[in-house]
């Protein structure tokens, strides 16, 4: 008999081929999601599971997120290889998202999915940040009342390429709400985390949640070395990432994440050779391994 859990996963870009080792080994104890929550690359992966793929399935499907595939370099830079730098100041991004928006919708399209209204009611949740309105978003739940949007009618694809748009890799997307155009981001801005969208406002839980996150254990990070303004930059983005999901992510929570500490490999890493991939795998399924032997529900 299947167990019944939420799911929540952490953003972190190509590293999120260790969600899969995890999830194998999930699937093998009979573990079941029925709601599901994530950011960037965990909003991708908790997609495909909320639309009944397996981990067996996502081992093939994201093998697909080659660089070439993903990327799409507007006719300007094709042209003119250099002149991508000069219009990043303009376009607020090097590549444009669709090609990725497209082979999301490819893969959710075969499982009958389109829209939100495809998905068993609030099975899934993806953060986005818009930096217009400066706020965090919840798709689908804030659609109707932020941009006055039927939730039901909004591509699934699109909001999790929205809440995958990394800053100044791909370009922000546009949204015409209420109070006119909002530029959407990547979710990993505001949360990169979302434990607390499958609690009510009392912090209860319907049912166990598992989380995994692609970092150390909050009272384990290590320090961040900065040396220069590019070094600090990333150390500014990581700071606010943590404290915002910190403040849910209590020693009590923390018994119900699996942290997967992924190094050596960049969010944007999308040449990975299949030894990498594969030390990915492994990193997950150990550490997937290593909670269920502790983790009381």
């Amino acid at each position: 008999m299947g167990v019944n859990v939420d799911g929540v996963f952490s953003g972190g870009g190509v590293k999120a081929l260790a969600f899969i080792g995890a999830l194998e080994v999930l699937e093998e104890n009979h573990y079941k999601f029925q709601r599901l929550a994530g950011t960037s690359a965990g909003a991708i992966v908790a997609s495909l599971l909320a639309a009944g793929y397996k981990a067996k399935d996502l081992k093939i499907i994201l093998e697909e997120l080659s660089l070439e595939k993903v990327i799409d370099q507007p006719l300007t830079d094709r042209i003119m290889p250099f002149s991508k730098w000069m219009f990043l100041y303009y376009r607020m991004g090097l590549y444009k998202g669709n090609r990725l928006e497209q082979l999301i919708d490819k893969w959710l399209s075969k499982k009958g999915i389109r829209t939100f209204a495809h998905l068993p009611e609030n099975s899934l949740k993806v953060i986005c940040s818009d930096l217009t309105l400066g706020r965090m978003v919840v798709i689908p739940d804030d659609l109707q009342e932020v941009y006055g949007i039927d939730p039901h009618t909004f591509s699934v694809a699109k909001a999790v390429r929205i809440s995958s748009s990394l800053p100044y890799f791909f370009m922000p997307v546009k949204l015409h709400g209420k109070k006119g155009r909002s530029l959407l981001v990547d979710g990993g801005v505001l949360s990169n985390f979302p434990i607390w969208l499958l609690e009510n406002e009392h912090g209860r839980r319907k049912r166990p949640i598992i989380g995994m996150q692609l970092s150390d254990p909050p009272d384990q990070l290590p320090e961040q070395k900065i040396k220069n303004a590019i070094q600090m930059f990333h150390a500014l983005f990581r700071t606010m990432k943590q404290a915002h999901d910190g403040r849910y992510i209590s020693v009590t929570k923390s018994r119900d994440v699996i942290f997967i500490p992924v190094t050596g490999v960049q969010t944007t890493d999308f040449c990975l050779s299949e030894s990498q991939k594969q030390e990915l795998l492994e990193i997950g399924k150990n550490q997937a391994s290593l909670f269920l032997k502790r983790w009381s529900r």
